[in-house]
């Protein structure tokens, strides 16, 4: 009897062990985890985190035909208030954002070191990161007639980017990362209308090399990987 009352013991000790034992979460939920915070930025994150002051970004040497590169600069203009799917990106963009249940635009306008290039960049949140790969994907193949899809234009009240408009987007940028679109529009400061940039390869590498820099800040702050999660080890956890 007192056998199997020790036994009976130990199976309850035992049990209760494996209770107290640490709970840890599966890769897959690790990974759910993850990407909910990460989809939750555009909330949580602020202005100036989302949109970074002040961007750095390469000109290689082949792009100034050089023995050496150079490290440029693009400063952020503004930020625009969030705006609905439908008036934060121009109608060819909206639609096919709308197609992947677009709910939101948030937009910044940044220009470069001279002055001289806009590029005003959009955030459009996505309900996950298939259906941003998806629109991403549909924004980047070129529109009929060379039609641009993109963010729209932000002027910025008494800076460079004043006067910039849809009209004087000269290049579209498109790119996701986790639940985002990154969305990027490049032009003139000087508020010309939409040119044939390629005649100048200079001025057309130095546009790319602006929004693609840009582009990449943004997605570096809403994509970075947050900790693993880790279950805190107490019952019911």
């Amino acid at each position: 009897m007192l056998a199997l009352g020790l036994c009976g013991l130990a199976a309850s000790a035992a049990g209760i062990a494996g209770q107290l034992l640490p709970r840890r979460f599966t890769t897959s939920q690790q990974q759910q985890i993850m990407a909910w915070e990460t989809a939750g930025r555009w909330r949580t994150l602020s202005a100036g985190h989302m949109f970074p002051a002040a961007v750095s970004y390469q000109l290689s040497g082949a792009d100034l035909e050089s023995a050496a590169g150079l490290t440029v600069s693009a400063r952020r203009l503004g930020v625009i208030p969030q705006a609905s799917c439908t008036a934060g990106a121009d109608p060819a963009a909206a639609r096919v954002l709308r197609q992947y249940g677009c709910r939101a635009v948030l937009r910044a306008t940044y220009a470069d070191s001279t002055g001289s290039l806009l590029v005003t960049v959009g955030v459009a949140v996505l309900p996950d990161s298939m259906d941003a790969r998806r629109a991403a994907d549909a924004l980047s193949a070129p529109g009929p007639g060379g039609l641009l899809r993109s963010v729209r234009a932000a002027p910025v009240a008494g800076t460079v980017a004043a006067h910039f408009a849809d009209r004087t987007r000269q290049l579209a940028w498109s790119s996701s990362v986790g639940s985002y679109v990154i969305l990027s529009a490049a032009g003139f400061a000087d508020g010309r209308p939409r040119l044939k940039i390629s005649a100048d390869a200079y001025v057309a590498v130095e546009m790319y090399r602006t929004a693609g820099g840009v582009t990449e800040a943004v997605s570096a702050e809403l994509g970075k990987a947050p900790p693993v999660p880790r279950c805190p080890g107490a019952p019911g956890c």
